[in-house]
């Protein structure tokens, strides 16, 4: 970074709160009580993240007279579901790329229950009246690179073959600049109407109040501590009581589950965002925008940007750090030095906002897997269920996670538990000090993949035939 671009990124941060600009709002909800003693119910959801919160919804909407209780460790939404990008992708498998990859057979059918899915959660936020800043804009993938535009021009044709590019647009430099003006900007592929944005915060706290209308019993600032099979049904142990339930769906994500042999199938990675001050009219004019899609360009070590209700413009990704031995830890959530780094792509990207100051910085953890694609399951005779792994694209995947759990749980055999990406799983994580050393060489290589015309060296060759990755 030259010096003149480090001391005005530093600039650029010097008032940056470091919290995540979505949970400071005037608006949240107060925390509700913790659970004491002992509850019993018909269904028992840990995690108040979008992935409990759904299957507790779907749950009452399925059966409104299922006893439902959700128990959450801290405060509903305050993990990845509060702290996210705010985008809502239709894609249940991470990009019609790594669909392709995994799952060719029946990628047609992963896409229309994606947009089916994204179709259904648009319609909870207008039953539900969940004031998220919902906003059905679309998402464009930008070519910053020539190869990239080569990348992104097959990828249509590829997308056309299979029928599948309703709605998709390719741009060229000119046509994507028009939509966003960036100089680094030489291409794109607009998805209209595959991606929403929306204040993934409001979205939770909404989600919560919509279980609560419909009967939901939700214990904040009550982890679940431990899963036992408890007669007919399993028990699960808080700090100040337990809860025995006939069944039980895990939403616990990125945190270590309670069914021990699902913890090697994730990581944890942190990931990093800023977000500006208010744009003025002559900022907002400078850089266009008018559609307000969110972007995210093509490298591997990718950017994700949008704007928000009020005009601020979030940037965030790049780096994706992985601690050693996978703990969760609080002090990950703040990087000075991935922000600088952050703030100094900003400006590259955008130099006609120099002087823009950032209001808020802040990361977390996503629950990575090594097809960084949600996978499922179930444990105890087919008592509990569990999904997990949704790296990074879980804000609008996690519904239909909720549905499998549900399904899953009845012992129905639907169009979803049919699934080949249902009823598989990726590979586990090998153990430490293996994942830290492979972890590490694959990000290496993927950033001299992004300096080399996109061409992947032997070791990403080898990781991709062997169906491992590394992503957020």
């Amino acid at each position: 970074m030259a010096p003149v671009a480090m001391r005005l990124a530093a600039q650029s941060l010097s008032d940056a709160q470091p919290v995540p600009f979505w949970l400071e709002d005037p608006g949240k909800p107060g925390a509700l009580p913790a659970l004491t003693g002992t509850e019993k119910c018909d269904l028992l959801v840990v995690g108040g993240g979008y992935s409990g919160l759904w299957t507790a919804l779907l749950a009452k909407e399925r059966d409104p007279a299922r006893d439902v209780v959700l128990i959450e460790g801290r405060e509903v939404g305050w993990a990845a579901s509060g702290r996210n990008g705010g985008f809502c992708a239709a894609s249940l498998t991470h990009g019609f790329g790594n669909g392709l990859a995994r799952w060719p057979g029946e990628l047609p059918r992963l896409e229309e229950l994606g947009e089916r899915n994204l179709d259904d959660i648009e319609e909870a936020v207008a039953r539900y009246s969940l004031d998220c800043d919902f906003e059905r804009t679309g998402e464009i993938d930008v070519a910053t690179e020539p190869h990239q535009v080569e990348e992104l021009a097959e990828m249509y044709a590829e997308i056309d073959r299979l029928g599948l590019a309703d709605g998709l647009e390719l741009l060229d430099r000119d046509a994507v600049r028009a939509e966003v003006d960036s100089p680094t900007f030489l291409g794109g592929l607009w998805d209209r109407r595959g991606v929403a944005m929306l204040n993934p915060a409001k979205l939770a706290w909404g989600l919560k109040r919509a279980c609560l209308d419909l009967g939901v019993r939700i214990f904040e600032n009550t982890p679940g501590l431990e899963l036992v099979s408890f007669g007919a049904g399993m028990g699960v142990r808080t700090p100040y009581g337990r809860v025995v339930a006939e069944k039980v769906a895990l939403g616990t994500n990125v945190f270590p589950s309670l069914v021990k042999r699902v913890r090697p199938y994730t990581v944890p990675v942190y990931d990093y965002a800023l977000m500006t001050e208010p744009l003025s009219p002559e900022q907002l004019a400078s850089v266009g925008w008018k559609n307000r899609q969110g972007l995210g360009d093509s490298a591997n070590q990718f950017h994700y940007f949008r704007i928000t209700a009020d005009n601020r413009i979030l940037w965030g990704g790049y780096d994706a750090i992985y601690p050693f031995g996978g703990k969760l830890d609080a002090e990950m959530d703040q990087r000075p030095e991935t922000y600088l780094k952050l703030a100094e792509h900003f400006f590259r990207c955008f130099p006609q906002l120099e002087g823009l100051r950032f209001s808020h910085a802040w990361g977390g953890a996503i629950d990575t897997c090594s097809r960084f694609s949600a996978f499922f399951g179930t444990a105890y005779k087919g008592k509990v269920a569990y999904a997990a792994g949704f790296t990074g694209l879980g804000v609008g995947a996690t519904r239909f996670g909720g549905d499998v759990m549900l399904d899953l749980l009845a012992g129905e055999r639907t169009e979803r538990t049919e699934l080949d990406m249902v009823r598989s799983k990726p590979l586990p994580f090998p153990p430490e000090p293996i994942a830290w050393a492979g972890i590490g060489i694959t990000k290496w290589a993927l950033a001299r993949a992004d300096e080399n015309g996109g061409r992947r060296n032997l070791w990403l060759k080898t990781m991709d035939r062997l169906g491992l990755g590394f992503d957020s």
